[in-house]
């Protein structure tokens, strides 16, 4: 019975985060269109230059908590109240001095715009810091459906106050004042579902616990941060706001497809593979289920995003980001294998190994952090190869953790992935030879979508793919 009940978990909370992302990147990529219409390269890269100060922030603000409280069986208010007292206090002390550094920050870039804006945009943290609490009561009971009421909710109000700046002349403002808006809403409807309310006592004791699990998270989000923002950092030091402004479209666009997914996987798997760490085989078995999931789902659609980047680009947001499309190409491939070092991290992450977790990422970033010194000059395609190549290795590492810790044999894991990789690669080459010649941009796009989803579907049904059968079986049992 319980097995069925966390069965049953796991899909519902898999649709949900699947529905969840899936709003998420349609809203973002409507508010996205209109936007990138109405504003310029520039001014993507003005609020561009402040992701990794406002990123940090975040990280440092978060501390690590959310995944502390998870993996903390008897987690009660005075946990999650310690929390929220903590986590106000050091966001607060945070912005103070990020408030006065301002001016350093616009020095950096020789753009002294940037003192107003770094003030106002570095507010969102703050307020995102009060609901760490509720939103990990939402994420400790699994609550993705509330959650993404949350955050389709949040994502529609403050797309539209975006899009009103914008029309209205606002430039690089309005970006930021959305990303205020939708902190602002995000705080107050956690509260709202999550019916918890912190109360006026200041026992710090249970941080005490947490502090040695969760220090290591926020070192490592620190070196994950800096190693998804390294290229806006060294185009703003060393090119132009245009050059940032490109890389931050395509890379957005990115994102929102691989977060999709690797949101969908996180929303559940450290909640559910927690429960079973007492049971490495029932683990092992969970784990590679995802595997499976995760690779029937990411290859595909990456990869598709990367075959139609060219016409997706001039028919969303002109031809005048189309430098950006060069870029989206290759990030898209980097993109197809960042949920399985999501779904890998959660692992690691549910048997309470923040150590391995922090270790693995610190490399990762500092090797990034030492080939992006030395390859800069040789140009941001070099880059971003360079990237990709690097990233896709380290899964290795990453398996060597997971492997030991629930033997997960190599050639198993290689058995999950490769054929749902075989079978993407070969359906987009098909749909890129099937549609060379035709010339009616709308048509080809619409051509390459529906050639990739059909042939790669009849494929897997062919193959008879467990996975994929099962989710068809889900779907018709949610309709039905």
């Amino acid at each position: 019975m319980a097995e069925k009940s966390l069965k049953e978990k796991t899909a519902k909370g898999l649709f949900w985060g699947g529905v969840n992302n899936g709003l998420q990147q349609v809203l973002n990529l409507l508010f996205g269109i209109f936007l990138a219409r109405l504003l310029t390269p520039a001014d993507y890269g003005m609020v561009g230059m402040l992701t990794i100060f406002s990123a940090i922030a975040a990280t440092l603000q978060e501390g690590g908590f959310i995944s502390a409280l998870t993996n903390k069986a008897d987690a009660s208010h005075k946990d999650f109240n310690s929390v929220f007292w903590f986590n106000t206090v050091c966001s607060l002390f945070i912005y103070v001095i990020l408030f006065f550094s301002a001016p350093l920050i616009a020095g950096f870039y020789n753009e002294p715009e940037l003192v107003p804006l770094s003030r106002v945009s570095f507010l969102g943290f703050f307020i995102a810091s009060l609901n760490i609490a509720p939103r990990a009561y939402l994420f400790k009971t699994m609550r993705v459906k509330d959650t993404t009421f949350i955050t389709v909710i949040s994502l529609f109000i403050s797309g539209l106050i975006g899009v009103i700046l914008a029309f209205n002349g606002f430039a690089f403002w309005g970006i930021a004042y959305q990303s205020i808006a939708y902190v602002t809403c995000i705080t107050l409807l956690t509260y709202y579902y999550a019916k918890w309310k912190p109360s006026l006592s200041f026992d710090f004791s249970p941080i005490k616990e947490m502090i040695g699990y969760s220090s290591k998270i926020i070192i490592t989000n620190i070196f994950v941060i800096l190693n998804n923002n390294l290229f806006s950092v060294l185009l703003g030091k060393f090119y132009t706001a245009n050059d940032v402004g490109n890389f931050s479209q395509a890379n957005k666009w990115n994102t929102m497809g691989s977060s999709t997914i690797s949101g969908m996987i996180s929303s559940i798997a450290q909640p559910v593979l927690s429960q079973v760490t007492d049971d490495k085989s029932r683990q092992l078995t969970i784990f590679r289920k995802m595997l499976r999931f995760t690779a029937l789902v990411s290859f595909p659609a990456m990869f598709c995003l990367s075959l139609v980047s060219q016409e997706f680009i001039t028919i969303a947001i002109t031809d005048k980001w189309l430098n950006s499309a060069h870029l989206l190409k290759y990030l898209c491939i980097w993109g197809a294998f960042i949920p399985f070092t999501t779904l890998f991290s959660n692992l690691i992450l549910s048997r309470g190994h923040s150590n391995i977790f922090m270790w693995n990422n610190l490399c990762l970033g500092l090797t990034q952090l030492v080939t992006a010194c030395i390859i800069y000059p040789l140009g941001i395609d070099v880059m971003i190869k360079t990237f990709i190549t690097i990233n896709i290795l380290w899964l290795l590492i990453w398996y060597l953790s997971v492997g030991k810790e629930i033997k997960l044999r190599f050639t198993d894991m290689i058995k999950d992935i490769l054929p749902y990789f075989s079978v993407s690669a070969v359906t987009i080459f098909i749909a890129y030879l099937m549609t060379i010649g035709v010339e009616n941009i709308y048509i080809r796009v619409m051509l390459k979508i529906i050639i990739t989803i059909t042939l790669y579907s009849f494929i897997l049904w062919k193959m008879k793919s467990v996975i994929f059968r099962e989710c068809i079986d889900f779907f018709r049992h949610k309709i039905s």
